[in-house]
């Protein structure tokens, strides 16, 4: 476990070393380890209950409110991840880039997408396996 806690900072002191501020480092290196912890639930809430250094207003703060650029950490990651996985292609999903702007908000209908199919979510109270 002590080796494998070693590795962990050693990522996270990679991935996180374009943040500037030390304390923002910490709190990242908090929150991964509350994404890898066992638990269904990956919210800040749950995270910060498992965490023995968690702290659920730090936490959201970082998620939420923190000045660093995304972006540097982003590519930092990929970078790290590109010689692992060898990917063929890339599928960016719309929901885990982050939206900004005033127009942040869905218009039309939510849309399921596959191979050759494109169909609405079903509403509420509708079951999908009946469509």
């Amino acid at each position: 476990m002590n080796r494998v806690r070693a590795k962990l900072a050693l990522y996270v002191a990679d991935v996180f070393a374009s943040v500037p501020r030390k304390d923002q480092r910490a709190k990242g290196d908090c929150y991964l380890r509350g994404l890898m912890l066992e638990g269904r639930r990956k919210s800040i809430q749950a995270m910060a209950s498992r965490l023995p250094d968690g702290n659920e207003q730090n936490l959201q703060q970082f998620v939420n409110q923190s000045t660093w650029d995304p972006v540097p950490v982003q590519r930092r990651i990929c970078e790290r991840m590109l010689p692992l996985i060898a990917p063929t292609a890339w599928v960016i999903d719309d929901v885990s880039v982050p939206k900004d702007g005033r127009n942040v908000g869905r218009r039309g209908p939510a849309v399921l997408r596959g191979p050759g199919q494109t169909r609405q979510l079903p509403g509420r109270g509708q079951c999908p396996c009946r469509q």
